[in-house]
Order: C-alpha cells, then structure tokens, then sequence
C-alpha cells in the first residue's frame, strides 16, 4: 500500500473517531470531522487505484 494512502487511512480513523466524540458530546462540529473523512477515504482510495494503474502500466511496458 502507498505511502500516501496509508496517510489517508489514518487521517480517516482519525476523524470518524473525532466525529463519534463530538457527537456524543452534542456538538454539531462533528459534521466538519464527517465531512474530513470522506475526503480523506477519497484520497485513500484515489492513491490505492493510482498504485495499482502504475503497476499494470509498468507490467505492459516490461512485457511489451
């Protein structure tokens, strides 16, 4: 796994965690840590797709 994509996973964790406490704590910022992680899942998955497309393209340009 890339190493930005594990950056992204984290940050993820991260802030579905924040989200779960503010919400618990009846703070509506939680929307904001709600909002960060689908961003942060959206790049995860963005450099898992982007690593797999290198590797194919660089299998082709091996064989070819």
């Amino acid at each position: 796994m890339p190493r930005l994509a594990l950056y992204a996973l984290v940050i993820c964790v991260l802030a579905v965690t924040a989200a779960v406490v503010s919400f618990m704590q009846g703070s509506w910022l939680g929307v904001v840590w709600v909002l960060l992680a689908g961003v942060s899942s959206n790049m995860a998955i963005y450099y898992i797709r982007r690593a797999k497309a290198d590797r194919a393209a660089g299998a082709v340009k091996a064989t070819g």
